[in-house]
């Protein structure tokens, strides 16, 4: 036997060796990749291999464009590896029109089979609760507040100021309540009539979503949907809220209501860059508090907010 004959044995161990090793670390890799997808929404099938999971999303803030979140929702009723939702909200209210969009979109993902659980954080009031409605539960802290069950619109009349500096503001229009809340006069009382049955019919619609979410009474609900705020102890002595809990308490309900063990294994919320937050954070800019949306001054949308 050779020299050469001797050290290829070594040798070809060693090769056999590094590529077990390269196939283990390929796998490995995948299965984790493969983990990782279920904290995307859309994980697809390939989540069926790791059972259900409760995924949490958030509402955080003034309801302006819940576009991001109406799509979270959908990749998760079309995820077969999500058994159910949790929506955190932490909301004053907002426009009527998105919190009435994501009231439906919470409806849809329950008639896809799947529960949803709200957990009220410090405040989830006026938008906030009518979201939280559309819910299978409703968890909210003693303190939260929510409530507020109401509608206002709020605009400014600055003709006086206008006049002190003398500034003449000129309206062109083509129908006759074209410039209805215009900021350039006082309100005539055909349009406040108009404005009133707006905002009563509205208010008439947010009644009936809680009479239907909450299964109580219409009258019921016309005795406490006057805009005041409740805490949560309040809420739950009014059938408002299901149970007095935290975070941690929703995510077993909504395991309880999909059948899972818990504590379930959960998908985190989906974090959302912001370099405005950012630099608020690590630089200490309070004021770029500016640079966020903000309500229209002068011509305030209808909203369900105070």
């Amino acid at each position: 036997m050779t020299t050469a004959t001797r050290t290829s044995g070594p040798r070809r161990t060693t090769v056999v060796l590094v590529a077990l090793a390269l196939y283990a670390g390929v796998l490995g890799l995948f299965v984790l990749s493969l983990g990782t997808l279920l904290g995307a929404p859309g994980g697809g099938a390939g989540a069926r291999l790791f059972g259900g999971r409760v995924a949490i999303v958030e509402l955080e803030g003034i309801i302006l464009d819940v576009g991001d979140l109406l799509r979270e929702l959908r990749a998760y009723r079309e995820n077969p590896g999500v058994r159910a939702v949790v929506i955190r909200i932490n909301s004053p209210g907002g426009v009527v029109g998105p919190s009435q969009e994501l009231h439906d979109a919470l409806k849809r993902l329950r008639a896809a089979g799947k529960p949803v659980v709200a957990s009220l954080g410090a405040v989830a009031a006026s938008g906030g609760y009518y979201a939280a409605v559309a819910a299978d539960r409703i968890y909210a802290s003693p303190g939260s507040l929510t409530g507020s069950i109401g509608v206002i619109m709020q605009l400014a009349n600055v003709e006086a100021l206008m006049k002190k500096v003398g500034v003449e503001y000129v309206v062109v229009k083509a129908g006759q309540f074209k410039d209805v809340g215009s900021f350039s006069r006082a309100m005539t009382p055909e349009e406040r009539r108009v404005l009133q049955g707006l905002l009563d019919d509205v208010h008439a619609q947010f009644i009936d979503a809680v009479a239907a979410g909450r299964k109580l009474d219409r009258s019921a609900v016309v005795r406490f949907a006057d805009g005041r705020v409740f805490s949560g102890a309040q809420a739950k002595a009014l059938q408002m809220v299901d149970a007095l809990g935290g975070l941690e308490d929703a995510i077993d309900a909504a395991a309880g209501l999909a059948g899972l063990p818990k504590p379930p294994r959960t998908i985190g919320p989906q974090r959302r860059f912001s370099i405005t937050d950012l630099l608020r954070n690590q630089l200490g800019l309070s004021g770029l508090e500016a640079l966020k949306p903000r309500l229209p001054v002068f011509k305030t949308p209808l909203y369900l907010m105070d």
